[in-house]
């Protein structure tokens, strides 16, 4: 109590971001009583019809549920391998550059794509990818096809993955490399100028200082994400997705939309969210563990 009273600014500073995570965080919870009834959404609660696991028994005998499950974990694992490569390997290379006026330019330009948001990202995306797009002109330029030939690459379903994962990359890398430069920065240069005195080169100095310097933010942001593994998105999988590549496009996010919003399911839909909620939980405090048990840095 004492130092509450003492650091009484910052806790009213605190206190509307509490009443937010309240508001929409914790009373949201209450809704997941509608999975274990045959919600009316006519009816008060007393008088809903209590169905036990019913819905999650439905859920998973569904087979478009247990598609957009493997399609969810497929997109999400894509998006954290290359994010986390590309990420700390633009982080890596920027730091090596010593000409301050090209660093700033290659840094702008990663960052960029993020602030623009998927519904243009995506046009960007279907107009490249198009049959009259740049990339099909380019490989008619090269060769590789003759005309009338063209690729439809959103047409082809078993690529879905590829272009997700490579959108999500050119849209988000810049923005995913800031938090490693801000740690690169803490980095003591004395360290650098000692192993440039022992005649160590740039990717020596990469890999024996660089890295295992940040390489506590890389474990607690990779425990971070591993509890986002059923969070694929939304925009970019709706936008980009079609009638012929959706076994490769629908995620859950898209499952609960149709079969659940849209035919006014809703406790198959709010089944569906708990089950990813529960999840993820489990995988956030079982990454923890495992980086507790092995020595790293962890969340909590």
């Amino acid at each position: 109590m004492r130092r509450l009273v003492s650091q009484r600014m910052l806790v009213l500073m605190s206190v509307p971001f509490v009443i937010w995570l309240f508001v929409f965080k914790y009373v949201p919870v209450w809704g997941w009583t509608i999975a274990f009834q045959d919600y009316q959404p006519s009816l008060p609660f007393k008088e809903q019809a209590w169905v036990g696991f019913k819905h999650f028994h439905a859920l998973f005998s569904e087979d478009r549920f247990l598609i957009a499950l493997r399609n969810t974990l497929a997109m999400s694992g894509i998006n954290l391998v290359l994010g986390f490569v590309t990420a700390v390997s633009l982080a890596l290379l920027l730091n090596e550059v010593r000409k301050v006026a090209f660093k700033r330019v290659v840094q702008t330009v990663s960052y960029l794509p993020h602030f623009i948001s998927w519904v243009v990202a995506a046009g960007i995306i279907q107009t490249t990818l198009a049959p009259e797009g740049i990339v099909n002109e380019l490989l008619k330029a090269f060769g590789a096809i003759e005309a009338g030939q063209e690729y439809l690459f959103l047409g082809k379903a078993e690529w879905f993955w590829g272009i997700f994962g490579a959108s999500s990359v050119w849209k988000d890398v810049g923005w995913n490399t800031i938090v490693y430069l801000a740690a690169i920065s803490a980095i003591d240069p004395a360290q650098y100028e000692a192993a440039e005195m022992d005649g160590a080169g740039r990717l020596r100095r990469m890999w024996y200082i660089t890295l295992p310097g940040i390489k506590p933010v890389i474990i607690v942001l990779l425990i971070m994400n591993i509890g986002y593994l059923l969070e694929s998105g939304f925009e970019p999988q709706y936008l980009l997705g079609n009638g012929m590549n959706v076994d490769y496009s629908e995620n859950i996010d898209i499952f609960v939309l149709k079969y659940g919003l849209q035919q006014f399911n809703f406790p198959l839909a709010t089944a569906a969210g708990m089950f990813k909620t529960v999840v993820s939980f489990i995988l956030l405090f079982s990454a923890n563990h495992i980086a507790k048990r092995l020595g790293q840095d962890r969340l909590f």
